[in-house]
């Protein structure tokens, strides 16, 4: 396989050190290939205000359908439930840690946190799970990249700052992670951690080029965790967490969606194959939402 690909690709640090980390592998596998990154703004970049669901694919989307790239690398926690006509999961790599940390000297491990410390996140589901936690946390709406929420735990305005694992890992600031927070308690977006190469569909020669860097196992768990949040109908607004594990041919998952001040709570679980991930995400999706988790989260939305 010899020639070029256009590789889109968000303009942030993390969406960058995400692509470029991406190349590099592919790189050793393809030596003979050329790897051009294209840095793209979404709608979510240039919108952030509160209240507003970002949507951080809408841009390269379009620059797949119209030819001016060959491939997006996208966080997976970022794809709509839906992709639009005309394009694949092409790769799923292995998956990073999934699960949310503080940041922040507040946040070191051997020190208790002070009552009423404010903590910085813009999350509905992290806001929940501190709460849940910790009803006597002080949650701060906090956007903006990592370095931006970086400094601002620095200056003060935040004791400290809720930010992924995974995010801080990839950018190489391992020091920069606190305590961090046990995923049976503070469950994970849906795919966090993952990342998610996306091409046109029926473009055999892209699909042949990232094919060695798909991790089946962070496929199927993440295949299952997008079709929980699908089948529960929430999203980045609203309180919900899930993850899956995968064990040999077995595949477990636990999802969950919350009220706002992190009082009630709705959880369940299920066990299976891998081959019916979706099946089993889904599955724990329709027991939530028959239990109230719509009306729960509805009720989220509208008090938050």
């Amino acid at each position: 396989m010899s020639g070029a690909f256009r590789v889109g690709t968000r303009r942030s640090a993390l969406a960058r050190a995400q692509t470029e980390g991406v190349l590099a592998r592919l790189g050793r596998r393809h030596p003979a290939l050329r790897w051009e990154v294209v840095p793209l703004d979404t709608s979510g970049d240039r919108d952030r205000r509160p209240g507003r669901s970002p949507d951080f694919t809408d841009a390269l989307d379009r620059a797949l359908l119209d030819r001016t790239i060959d491939l997006a690398v996208h966080s997976a926690k970022d794809l709509p439930a839906e992709l639009p006509p005309g394009l694949a999961l092409l790769a799923t790599p292995r998956r990073a840690d999934p699960r949310d940390c503080l940041v922040g000297e507040a946040a070191d491990p051997g020190r208790e946190l002070p009552r009423g410390a404010r903590i910085g996140s813009s999350s509905p589901r992290r806001r929940a799970q501190l709460l849940r936690w910790r009803p006597d946390l002080s949650v701060v709406e906090l956007r903006g990249n990592v370095d931006t929420r970086l400094a601002k735990v620095r200056a003060g305005e935040v004791d400290a700052a809720v930010l992924a694992v995974a995010g801080l890992l990839r950018l190489g600031r391992p020091a920069e992670i606190g305590r961090i927070l046990p995923a049976s308690r503070f469950l994970p977006a849906p795919a966090q951690g993952a990342l998610a190469i996306v091409g046109r569909a029926g473009d055999r020669r892209a699909a042949a080029a990232v094919r060695g860097i798909d991790h089946p196992a962070t496929r199927a768990a993440v295949r299952a965790e997008r079709a929980f949040a699908a089948a529960v109908g929430g999203d980045c607004l609203l309180p919900l967490g899930a993850l899956a594990t995968v064990r040999g041919p077995r595949l477990s998952i636990v999802g969950e969606v919350l009220a706002p001040d992190g009082r009630t709570s709705l959880r369940a679980d299920r066990r299976g194959p891998v081959a019916r991930s979706a099946a089993l995400g889904a599955g724990i999706g329709a027991a939530l939402r028959a239990r109230g988790a719509r009306a729960l989260m509805t009720s989220a939305a509208g008090s938050a």
